[in-house]
């Protein structure tokens, strides 16, 4: 949360702290995933990722469940940074990012959508006013 706050709230002159939710926390959360699904995912029986009821099954241990949480928040947070760095690039402010970098959190594929359609609309009023 403490990563979706710093890309929301602070201001981007202080480009260092942009590392934390950008990256930092990514990167922890991938290794937090990564421990979790080798430790376990070859201990469940019938589990996999060749059909919706493996991933059934494999979800029906909580350390899987927890490692699908987890695959959730690094990617999220890693698309929500490359969202907001993008969004600065563009000029588009931050009040119009903050919806866009909560739908991404809440609904991942949602929020990039709407920043994708966003984008480029903002490119093509920056080349008609060129």
């Amino acid at each position: 949360m403490i990563g979706w706050l710093i890309l929301i709230l602070l201001p981007r002159r202080w480009p260092g702290l942009l590392f934390v939710p950008r990256f930092l926390i990514p990167f922890g959360l991938s290794m937090l995933y990564a421990g979790l699904i080798f430790a376990h995912v070859y201990t469940v029986e019938g589990g996999g990722f060749g059909s919706l009821a493996q991933v059934k099954i494999l979800f029906g241990k909580d350390e899987l469940l927890l490692a699908g949480w987890v695959h959730y928040l690094a990617f999220d947070l890693f698309i929500g940074g490359w969202i907001a760095v993008q969004a600065d690039k563009l000029g588009i402010a931050r009040l119009i990012q903050a919806p866009i970098l909560a739908a991404t959190f809440m609904f991942g594929p949602v929020g990039l959508a709407l920043f994708m359609m966003m984008r480029a609309g903002y490119r093509r009023k920056q080349e008609r006013a060129t």
